[in-house]
C-alpha cells in the first residue's frame, strides 16, 4: 500500500493509475460510439435520398485519432492536481488538437459537396468539372489559412497585424492580377449561371460556333469552317450571346415578287397557293402570308412560318420544299416571278 501513497510530480501513484485508466476507457469508448455511429448513419444513407445523413457519416469517418485520444488524455488529467503552467500547456495542446479536427471535418464537409457537385455537372457540362475543382482547392486554402490563424491565436500569437498585413497583400495581389480574375470569376459564373455548356452553338457579335470547352480563363468554340475561335471568359460575357441550341423553333420570314401585270385574281390565288404548300409540310407551320407591297418592278409578298425544329438543315430542307412547289405551282396557273426590269417609255416628236 506504501507504493500506492508514493507521490510523484505532485501525484500518488494511486491517482496517476486512476488518470491512465480513464485515459484508456475515454479512449476505447469514444473510438467504439464513433464506429457505431459510422456504421449506421452508413446503413441509414443507404435507405434514403437525404444527403444529410451521407455528409454526417462522411464527416464523422474523418475523426483523427489523435483528437480521441486528445480528449481521452484532458479528461484523465483533469483528475490530477497539476501545477498551472502544465494546465495551461496541455489545455493550448487540446485546443490545437480541436482547432485541427474541426478543419478536417470541415474539409470533409466541402469535400462532400463539392464532390456531389462535380458528379451532377458531370452529367450535364464536363467543362465545368475544371471551374469546380478550382473551386475546392480555393475553398481549402481559405479553410486551412483561418485554421492557422487559430492556431496561432492559440499560441499567443498577435495575428492583429498578420491579419492586417494579409489584407493589404491580397489587395494588391488582386490589383496585379486583375484580368485573370475578372475572368476566373467569369468562368465561375459560367459554371453556376450556365448560359451556355459543351455542345452549344452560339453566335458571338459575328464569330459563331460550337462550344468545346470552357476553361478557367478563356471559351474555346469550333467554327463552321472548322477552325478554332477563343474567347477571354469576361470578354464573352461583356458581348451580346445567341445560344441557337435552346432554340426550339425557328422563325422564318421569306418574300418574293411577281410581275404588275398579274390579274388580281391571281395575285388572290397566290396567298392560298403559299397557305396550301406550307400547310402540308408537318415540320411547318404558317404564320402569315401577305400582298405586303408595290415595289420598284414588283408586287411583293411576305410570309412568316415556323420549322419545329431548331436544326438548321431541316429549315433548309423545309424552304427548299417550298421554293420548289412555288416553282411549280406558279408555273402552272400561268403566275411569272417578277425580275428587275425597266420600262422606256419613248414619246415621238411631233
Amino acid at each position: 500500500m506504501i507504493f500506492w501513497q508514493e507521490i510523484y510530480f505532485g501525484n500518488s501513484v494511486k491517482d496517476w493509475t486512476i488518470a491512465l485508466s480513464l485515459i484508456l476507457i475515454v479512449f476505447f469508448a469514444l473510438k467504439i460510439v464513433q464506429k457505431i455511429a459510422v456504421a449506421k448513419l452508413a446503413t441509414l444513407a443507404r435507405k434514403t435520398e437525404n444527403q444529410i445523413d451521407d455528409l454526417l457519416a462522411d464527416t464523422l469517418a474523418k475523426t483523427k485519432i489523435i483528437t480521441l485520444l486528445a480528449v481521452a488524455v484532458y479528461a484523465g488529467l483533469n483528475f490530477l492536481a497539476l501545477k498551472p503552467g502544465i494546465v495551461a500547456f496541455v489545455q493550448k495542446i487540446f485546443i490545437f488538437v480541436l482547432i485541427l479536427q474541426v478543419g478536417f471535418w470541415a474539409g470533409a464537409g466541402i469535400n462532400f459537396w463539392l464532390g456531389r457537385a462535380v458528379k451532377k455537372r458531370m452529367s450535364e457540362d464536363t467543362s465545368s468539372a475544371t471551374t469546380i475543382s478550382f473551386l475546392v482547392f480555393v475553398a481549402r486554402v481559405i479553410l486551412w489559412s483561418i485554421v492557422l490563424l487559430l492556431i496561432l491565436d492559440n499560441l499567443g500569437v498577435n495575428i492583429t497585424s498578420l491579419v492586417a498585413g494579409l489584407g493589404i497583400g491580397g489587395i494588391a495581389i488582386a490589383l496585379a492580377m486583375q484580368n485573370i480574375l475578372s475572368d476566373l470569376f467569369a468562368s465561375l459564373s459560367i459554371v453556376l449561371d450556365k448560359p451556355f455548356v459543351i455542345g452549344d452553338f452560339i453566335v458571338v457579335d459575328q464569330m459563331m460556333g460550337t462550344i468545346e470547352h470552357v476553361g478557367l480563363k478563356t471559351t474555346r468554340l469550333r467554327s463552321l469552317s472548322g477552325e478554332q475561335l477563343i474567347f477571354s471568359n469576361n470578354d464573352l460575357l461583356k458581348s451580346r450571346i445567341r445560344n441557337y441550341k435552346r432554340m426550339t423553333q425557328r422563325r422564318i420570314v421569306f418574300g418574293f415578287g411577281v410581275i404588275y401585270q398579274t390579274p388580281v385574281e391571281k395575285i388572290t390565288l397566290v396567298k392560298k397557293i403559299v397557305k396550301d404548300i406550307i400547310d402540308i409540310l408537318p415540320q411547318a407551320r404558317l404564320d402569315r402570308v401577305h400582298f405586303k407591297e408595290y415595289g420598284d418592278f414588283s408586287l411583293n409578298f411576305e410570309v412568316v412560318y415556323f420549322v419545329n425544329s431548331p436544326d438548321f438543315n431541316a429549315y433548309m430542307d423545309v424552304q427548299e420544299t417550298i421554293n420548289l412547289e412555288l416553282f411549280r405551282r406558279f408555273k402552272q396557273e400561268g403566275i411569272e416571278f417578277a425580275y428587275p426590269t425597266q420600262t422606256l417609255f419613248v414619246r415621238p416628236e411631233k
